[in-house]
């Protein structure tokens, strides 16, 4: 090996990328992944965990929390969960009024809220709009597999001290003048509004139904929000593939809270574009799927733009096509 060769191996440049691709080659390997157990994520999490959130975050650790986060999503059975949050992703609702601020006055607009839960990210998206532009016609379509859950989302009334059937502080991201507008107060009940509720058709279903066009028809706007990460790799790129068949021609799709692999791969074969405005932000707009990265499978990746296809891996708004069918 020529002095020049081994001086170019010492490089902290090349270095750091063998240390990448011997990583992503590991966590390639079938047997290690079933191998390791409980006791080395658990002691890889104490470990991690110590370190500040500028290494955990660098695109040196990256490749490695993508291993660990493999391990993870191999050893963890995923099951569907129904707490959320009101304005959740603050960044994702200012795009959804960018999208819809361009309406001519008295517009309507159809709008599916898929996997909607307790009802808050329903609500959350009409005042979004409503609030700024209540010239506008809604025609919301809100569903969710369980009946239960829906007809919590249906009364609109969260209790202030223990919110019903679900272990999340709903009103965490909510500022007191928000509350105020979007809530009428009762001791500890919390009630949404009347005019939230106008326009909104609620309904049982399954968002693998392959009937589910049929039934709710063409959507100018389709949400399928933190649903499909609770779902096998599989069965959500063929979910996620139905529920693209809910959006008009040049419509958009809300798409977070699904393993980005899958994401990316359907949106590509199917030839959306991913929007690109405020990307970045969307992407870190959640704080709780952020923190959870790599220790739980719905853990959310750092952004980074080093990989070549950032800007279809990490989008999580898309526009269909023209002459989409």
């Amino acid at each position: 090996m020529t002095q020049a060769t081994i001086q170019l191996h010492q490089s902290p440049q090349v270095r750091k990328r063998w240390a990448r691709a011997s990583v992503t080659a590991l966590s390639k390997v079938p047997l290690l992944r079933k191998c390791v157990g409980k006791p080395f994520l658990a002691a890889n999490e104490v470990l991690w965990n110590l370190l500040p959130s500028s290494l955990t975050e660098s695109p040196l650790l990256l490749p490695y929390g993508r291993f660990l986060h493999s391990l993870v999503k191999l050893q963890t059975t995923r099951s569907q969960y129904f707490g959320t949050f009101f304005l959740r992703n603050r960044i994702e609702l200012w795009m959804l009024y960018c999208l819809v601020s361009t309406q001519p006055k008295g517009a309507t607009l159809k709008i599916a809220v898929l996997a909607c839960s307790n009802g808050a990210e329903v609500y959350s998206i009409i005042w979004t709009i409503l609030s700024r532009r209540p010239d506008l016609k809604l025609v919301v379509n809100a569903m969710d597999i369980s009946n239960d859950i829906l007809e919590i989302a249906k009364k609109g009334q969260y209790s202030m001290a223990a919110p019903e059937l679900v272990d999340s502080p709903i009103f965490e991201y909510l500022a007191p003048e928000e509350m105020r507008a979007m809530f009428d107060k009762e001791g500890d009940q919390a009630s949404v509004k009347p005019w939230l509720k106008e326009g909104i058709h609620w309904q049982v279903a399954d968002a693998r139904d392959p009937e589910l066009v049929n039934m709710l028809g063409g959507q100018d706007i389709v949400f399928a929000n933190k649903f499909l990460f609770h779902m096998e790799p599989a069965e959500a790129e063929k979910c996620l593939r139905n529920v693209a068949r809910l959006v008009n021609p040049a419509g958009h799709l809300f798409v977070s809270g699904v393993d980005l692999d899958v994401r990316s791969k359907v949106m590509r074969e199917l030839g959306w574009t991913p929007i690109q405005d405020m990307l970045e932000d969307m992407h870190d707009g959640d704080p709780q799927v952020r923190r959870d990265w790599p220790w739980r499978y719905w853990g959310l990746e750092p952004f980074t733009s080093s990989r070549p296809d950032w800007r279809m891996y990490y989008a999580s708004l898309f526009r269909a096509p023209e002459n989409a069918d």
